[in-house]
C-alpha cells in the first residue's frame, strides 16, 4: 500500500477515534446541562438540581451588596424544604470585590453570614473568558427574554424545575424582597 495512503488512513482513523471518545457535541439547552466546580473545587453536574427551583447569584465578599448574603440565606432556609436551591457563584469581575481564594470566600460566607446554601468556585461573568454557565445565562441567543450583560455583583437568575430561565433580578433587588419571593413561590407552586 502507498505510504501516503497509509498515512491518510491512519489520520482518518485517529480523527474518528477522537470524535467517538469525545462523543457528540450538543449545545446546552438548559442550565442543567453544565458542570461547574463547587467551592471546594469538586465538579458538580447541575443536572443534580433537576426538579428544584434555582436562584443563581454572582456574589462578592467586599461589595456594597454583600449583605445580600443574609437575604439569600433567609430564602434558602425558608424555601429549601419546598424545593428551592440557592447557588452562589463568587465573582471578582466588578471592582475586584472578591479577590480571595475559594477557601477564604467559604470561610467569610460561613463565619460572617452563616451561609449554608451551595457555593461554587469563582466565575467570570463578562468578557471573552466568561464561564460557560454564565455565557448561557446572559446570551440573547440562549436567553432572549432575560439575557444581557451582568451589571454588577448580586444579579439573580430564577430557574424553573427543568432548568429554564424564568426571571432575572438586578443587584438592587434584595433576595428576600416581595418581588423575588413571589416569583420563587410561583415557581415552587408549579409541579
Amino acid at each position: 500500500m502507498n505510504s501516503y495512503l497509509l498515512t491518510g488512513l491512519t489520520c482518518l482513523l485517529l480523527v474518528s477515534a477522537v470524535a467517538i471518545a469525545e462523543g457528540p457535541t450538543t449545545k446546552a439547552t438548559s442550565v442543567l446541562d453544565f458542570t461547574v466546580n463547587d467551592i471546594n473545587g469538586q465538579p458538580v453536574n447541575l443536572s443534580k438540581y433537576k426538579g428544584k427551583v434555582l436562584l443563581i447569584v454572582n456574589t462578592a465578599s467586599k461589595c456594597g451588596f454583600t449583605p445580600q448574603y443574609e437575604g439569600l440565606e433567609k430564602i434558602h432556609e425558608k424555601y429549601a424544604d419546598q424545593g428551592l436551591a440557592v447557588l452562589g457563584f463568587p465573582c471578582n469581575d466588578f471592582g475586584g470585590q472578591d479577590p480571595g481564594t475559594e477557601e477564604q470566600i467559604k470561610t467569610f460566607c460561613t463565619t460572617k453570614y452563616n451561609v449554608k446554601f451551595d457555593m461554587f468556585s469563582k466565575v467570570v461573568v463578562k468578557g471573552d473568558k466568561k464561564t460557560p454557565v454564565y455565557d448561557f445565562l446572559i446570551s440573547k441567543d440562549t436567553n432572549p427574554q432575560f439575557g444581557g450583560p451582568i451589571t454588577w455583583n448580586f444579579n439573580k437568575f430564577l430557574i424553573d424545575r427543568e432548568g429554564k430561565i424564568v426571571a432575572r433580578f438586578d443587584k438592587n433587588i434584595k433576595p428576600e424582597s416581595e418581588t423575588v419571593t413571589k416569583a420563587i413561590e410561583a415557581e415552587l407552586a408549579r409541579k
